[in-house]
């Protein structure tokens, strides 16, 4: 289900630093230096409690419970009784202690739905340059939790293409790339362990996407092969009709030829291309019912993180490397 942008004493949940993000959601402000300032910036110092639950008649539900945003009171969730809420400022705080050492920044923070998940962006300090050329991806860390039981706090390796924003996603398989859950722990020492662990990992990530970036940016597929390539994410649908799928590509198609710095001449035409085609239909262009701007990119950005946007932009790299490892 896709989720509006939180708010939190009637102001949007969410802040950032720099450049206004791909969404434009948010309030800018100065670099946040720890998880806490950021939180706060954002609208997310608020706490959730455990609470138990009774049915209308006033019958007691003695294996659940409800977690209820302290200041306003909304449910976020059902949980079982083992069920720990980890507090906001708690979740992101554990790399607080490596951030000034690693260059790591705090970037963006937001919350969707009532509150019930949170995220928090931090930029790592290098960039990718494909090709050696002008288009760079920028790295980062986007950290989520959940107050309603569905996720524990994980963390993701999400590069951002700088020229159009679009949110890459390089997930395969069950790798890294798709989250790694993080422990909750309080000691100090265990929190720079913590995230010493996340940064490793976050290093090996992205020095194994630059290689697989240079293959795609190296590979021209034919236009048969590129109409392929559109198929398997936006197949027919069986015993249906097919206009809707068949305009997906279209869209696609034209992207494609005239996407975001897709003419840029180390790129133009290659597979990388097409699969930037892709990621700027879902960050950008993919229709998104809603009431009014706001909501609609609220909800784009929910689709494109954690939803089905997510999913195509996996299936897309997947099949990006697959089409241009095949020669």
């Amino acid at each position: 289900m896709a989720h509006n942008l939180a708010t939190t004493n009637g102001n949007s949940a969410m802040m950032y630093t720099g450049e206004v993000p791909w969404h434009r959601l948010g309030t800018k402000l100065d670099q946040p230096a720890t998880a806490r300032e950021a939180i706060e910036a954002a609208g997310l110092n608020y706490r959730v409690d455990l609470k138990p639950l009774a049915t209308t008649e006033g019958t007691s539900v003695p294996q659940r419970k409800g977690v209820v945003r302290a200041d306003t009171g909304d449910v976020l969730g059902v949980v079982g009784n083992s069920y720990v809420p980890v507090q906001n400022y708690q979740a992101f705080g554990f790399l607080d202690a490596v951030v000034a050492e690693c260059g790591l920044r705090y970037h963006t923070a937001g919350a969707l739905g009532k509150g019930e998940r949170i995220w928090l962006l931090a930029k790592l300090p290098s960039q990718i340059r494909v090709k050696g050329g002008d288009d760079v991806v920028d790295k980062f860390l986007l950290l989520s939790n959940t107050h309603d039981g569905t996720t524990a706090l994980r963390v993701y390796f999400t590069p951002i293409r700088v020229v159009c924003q679009n949110t890459l996603n390089l997930a395969e398989g069950r790798g890294i790339g798709q989250g790694i859950a993080i422990m909750h722990k309080g000691d100090l020492h265990t929190k720079i362990q913590e995230a010493q662990r996340v940064l490793g990992l976050a290093e090996r990530f992205y020095d194994d996407a630059q290689a697989k970036i240079e293959i795609l940016a190296e590979h021209s597929p034919t236009a048969d092969q590129l109409q392929s390539y559109f198929e398997s994410i936006y197949p027919d649908p069986a015993d249906a009709d097919n206009s809707r799928a068949r305009k997906v590509r279209e869209n696609l198609t034209r992207l494609f030829e005239s996407g975001i710095g897709l003419d840029m001449p180390d790129i133009r035409g290659t597979t990388w291309a097409a699969y930037n085609a892709v990621t700027e239909w879902v960050d950008h262009h993919r229709p998104t019912r809603s009431k009014n701007a706001l909501d609609r990119a609220s909800r784009r950005l929910d689709s494109s993180w954690f939803g089905s946007g997510a999913k195509v932009k996996a299936k897309a790299w997947n099949e990006a490397l697959t089409l241009a490892m095949a020669g």
